[in-house]
């Protein structure tokens, strides 16, 4: 049986955990938190646009677990929000236990407060080792995929954005992120903004929903979504989108009015907000941010750190290690890591036992989505943009080539055709 290592916890290495695990593979997730998912327990947007087409094509082929389960522990189901349709909105409280569930379930070993600060590799350019920071304990294994994340650590928060917000990635406790392709010697890339400067910011804001008026939360409650126009004096005008990973989100709506989705908590569809402007938009005289606590002048910066690699989401210089995730390019959103960390621990196994490596048909969403954004890597105005199904320049391409739809039938024939029903659930021969 061969042994898969998947670094990170998050969305993309659930992910890569599930499919490496449905081949037969002994499997091990080391994650440096307390908990899985990541910016993925306070995220909670699922199947909006272009999603709703590559979750379904993940489900016919045999990838859905992480899909199945955000659907069950939604609290609001196909949903509309200002350039979004048909949305999901799961629960950032149940969706992390039930994650956890299905993962130990399946026999997955889970290593959490383990944080992966070095590798080693022999003369062939194979990974054989993880090491961890506590008593530097080495993990080994056959292959290795990386869903480390591209956020923090603290030092670019401070030098590319606002300072550290202090959010959920919590580096202050678990310790900072560490680049393992990094630390083996391949020179990854950085993300930039439009304007050049490096890095992205976090999109969203968190807020205590409690701390909001009664009729906003018995809206949130109810339909899911508030948008609440915001005076035009306390605009801070479309240019501040601009800092945003999430680019789906930059539209003059968003400027102009306080766009909350109800994920348990109130989610602020901004970067970040002055507090004592908020606080003057009717409705939110008591508001108080719960993620980041510093929601009043920044977010995490992201996009630090993108291993080079092909469209098996195989890592360029190294034999035995695959990525997902942000890792794998300027990719933003919880679908966009299921999707690739699927691939890549799929992908994994098919290493150990020296089989072929399975590249995604460019006939399908998801195939032409992580071969489309590689392509755009390799350029520098590539670079400066930010890739996702559900809007801005990746749904564009994707809905101009014709793969957006929200007819099932249609999707399981499309894969059908491409020959990969199910591909992720059967077993390698």
């Amino acid at each position: 049986m061969s042994k898969v290592v998947v670094i990170g916890g998050g969305w993309a290495g659930s992910a890569a955990a599930i499919a490496a695990r449905k081949q037969g593979a002994e499997v091990v997730v080391i994650e440096r938190m307390e908990m899985l998912l990541g910016t993925g327990l306070v995220g909670g947007i699922m199947r909006n646009n272009g999603r709703y087409t590559a979750t379904e094509e993940a489900i016919a082929m045999g990838g859905g677990d992480l899909f199945q389960i955000t659907d069950r522990v939604s609290r609001h189901h196909n949903i509309e929000f200002p350039g979004h349709k048909h949305a999901n909105l799961y629960d950032i409280s149940l969706v992390e236990p039930a994650v956890k569930k299905h993962l130990l379930e399946m026999g997955i070993e889970l290593r959490l407060t383990a944080r992966a600060i070095n590798a080693e590799k022999d003369e062939n350019g194979n990974v054989t080792a993880v090491i961890l920071d506590q008593d530097k304990e080495k993990i080994t294994g056959d292959v290795f995929v990386e869903a480390t994340g591209t956020a923090g650590p603290m030092a670019n928060c401070v030098k590319y954005g606002n300072g550290c917000a202090m959010c959920v990635i919590r580096c202050h406790s678990y310790g900072n992120r560490v680049s393992i392709a990094g630390k083996l010697g391949i020179k990854e890339m950085v993300g930039r903004k439009g304007d050049g400067s490096i890095g992205a910011m976090s999109g969203s804001c968190k807020i205590f929903k409690e701390s909001l008026s009664p009729e906003i939360q018995e809206e949130l409650n109810t339909t899911g979504v508030a948008v609440v126009p915001i005076p035009e004096e306390l605009q801070k005008g479309e240019d501040s989108l601009s800092s945003k990973a999430c680019q789906q989100y930059a539209l003059a709506e968003y400027a102009a009015n306080v766009i909350l989705l109800d994920t348990g908590h109130a989610k602020l569809m901004s970067p970040f907000f002055p507090l004592e402007a908020l606080r003057m938009i009717p409705g939110f005289e008591n508001a108080r941010y719960e993620d980041p606590y510093a929601g009043d002048m920044g977010n995490s910066m992201r996009y630090m750190a993108l291993s080079p690699r092909d469209n098996t989401l195989k890592v360029k210089g190294l034999n035995n290690l695959f990525c997902g995730g942000e890792k794998a390019g300027l990719l933003v959103g919880h679908t966009e890591a299921i999707v690739t960390g699927t691939l890549a621990g799929h992908n994994a196994v098919r290493q150990a036992e020296g089989k072929e490596l399975l590249e995604l048909s460019r006939e399908t969403s998801i195939g032409e989505a992580i071969a489309y954004v590689n392509e755009e890597m390799q350029t520098e105005p590539g670079r400066s943009k930010k890739y996702t199904f559900s809007g801005s320049v990746l749904f564009d391409h994707l809905q101009e080539k014709g793969f957006y739809t929200t007819d099932k039938d249609e999707i399981r024939k499309r894969i059908e055709k491409a020959g990969l029903t199910d591909i992720f659930s059967t077993k390698i021969t």
